[in-house]
């Protein structure tokens, strides 16, 4: 993991719709590549759901464990629904970040809540889904950082081959 990154961890995830989404979600948000541990997914890898195929510029890597070859001054973020967490709208994130995520149908463990700089949970009414989660996260970190672009340049490079629709006039 280089110094200047911003990496997922997904802790043992089981579905590959999910991890497919979370590539997705990474290349939208410009996370610099994505971890994992554990065999679920390996094992069900082929029913991927990278549309757009990020995993050609975002690396998907497998590790023992989610904390190996963690660079100097990169924040260890818990993401996951934990008694004492930190709700995600006061949350203040860092420059450089390791974001972990727990399987869809599990928690993340004790000993990474330990290790962790911080962990925050989405104040939600129910749990979401492992790449819903990964989304909110990355939005919220958008919407908070300074490089938050909002241009008619960003919407042409970003749409759809499909959409060329513009606004006529301002509806406010």
């Amino acid at each position: 993991m280089s110094a200047n990154s911003i990496t997922i961890g997904l802790s043992n995830p089981k579905s590959p719709t999910n991890v497919g989404a979370v590539i997705r979600a990474a290349g939208c948000y410009g996370v610099d590549n994505v971890i994992y541990t554990g065999t679920r997914y390996d094992r069900a890898v082929k029913l991927n759901t990278d549309t757009k195929k990020m995993l050609i510029t975002i690396p998907l890597t497998q590790q023992q464990h989610l904390l190996d070859n963690l660079a100097d001054g990169v924040k260890v973020i818990c993401v996951d629904l934990i008694e004492g967490a930190t709700p995600l709208p006061n949350f203040k994130h860092p420059e450089k970040a390791l974001y972990l995520f727990g399987p869809e149908d599990g928690t993340l463990s004790q000993q990474l809540i330990n290790q962790a700089d911080a962990v925050v949970y989405i104040p939600t009414k129910g749990c979401m889904n492992l790449a819903a989660t990964v989304n909110v996260l990355l939005y919220d970190r958008l919407a908070k950082s300074a490089q938050f672009f909002t241009d008619n340049p960003l919407i042409k490079a970003s749409r759809d081959n499909n959409n060329r629709i513009k606004v006529k006039k301002s509806h406010y």
